[in-house]
């Protein structure tokens, strides 16, 4: 999955992709690098971000989606919590909703997946963006997680969204320490085995810097080792900015898990 942030401010590449034209043109050379999914977000959810209003984001990533749903060949995914955006996406040929929010905020974009045929991604994460880093503390991490994400996916189930086309992502950096985000990375097995696809999204995140000292710049390195372990886990899919150096990692993951019986990728 190639993140295309069409925001101002997201961590990694904010405003590089604001204009729409840009946006397309690297959408499309993500897809030539070997992304299967393209997944276009137009409100930051990065630690301390504020949101934006319904309209903004539906005019930062309708046309993105619709270009690119008529152009890439590839599986066009909004990353959005507010399920007018997501209507309006799979109308405009998005044909994946990943939320970040744990549907907390009710079944709205379930009930959209299930009226359209989207597949969903439910990411955990507690509170909101702008404050999510306040809620860290966890008795027993791996099992909060994984009974937080299976509550949600339940609901989604409930809501009509068959369970095929629902993948589960543990939040690898929200509300999220540095280690605990290694460690849910360790123990993806553990989360293959609920019976869902696993996404994971560690792409240059804070917690690389923590525990590296890496700036975002300079951190391919401890991407590719995050990729390459989720992989080696049983991950189905990982959500990356640099998708020609990341799909290198994934095909040698890959192969290398071949050998042992691992591996989703």
């Amino acid at each position: 999955m190639g993140i295309l942030n069409v925001t101002p401010d997201s961590f990694s590449d904010g405003g590089r992709f604001l204009d729409q034209g840009r946006a397309v043109e690297h959408g499309l050379e993500m897809v030539e690098q070997g992304a299967d999914i393209v997944d276009v977000g137009g409100e930051s959810t990065r630690p301390g971000s504020d949101g934006v209003t319904e309209q903004e984001e539906l005019e930062r990533v309708l046309p993105v989606i619709r270009a690119l749903a008529e152009r890439s060949g590839a599986l066009v995914s909004v990353d959005t919590v507010k399920p007018a955006v997501a209507r309006a996406a799979v109308e405009a040929g998005a044909g994946m909703i990943n939320d970040v929010s744990t549907l907390r905020h009710g079944e709205g974009l379930a009930e959209v997946a299930a009226e359209s045929g989207a597949q969903l991604v439910i990411m955990h994460s507690r509170k909101q963006p702008k404050d999510m880093q306040e809620e860290i503390a966890y008795r027993d991490l791996l099992s909060e997680v994984r009974s937080e994400i299976l509550e949600a996916a339940a609901r989604a189930e409930r809501a009509g969204v068959a369970r095929e086309k629902i993948w589960i992502d543990p939040g690898v950096g929200f509300a999220k320490t540095a280690e605990q985000c290694v460690e849910l990375i360790a123990r993806v097995p553990e989360l293959v085995d609920t019976g869902y696809p696993v996404m994971i999204g560690p792409s240059r995140k804070s917690f690389i810097g923590a525990l590296t000292g890496a700036t975002v710049d300079e951190r391919l390195g401890g991407t590719a080792a995050a990729v390459t372990a989720s992989v080696l886990g049983g991950a189905r899919g990982v959500r990356v900015h640099d998708v020609a150096v990341m799909r290198q990692a994934v095909e040698i993951a890959h192969r290398a898990a071949s050998f042992s019986g691992g591996g989703g990728a």
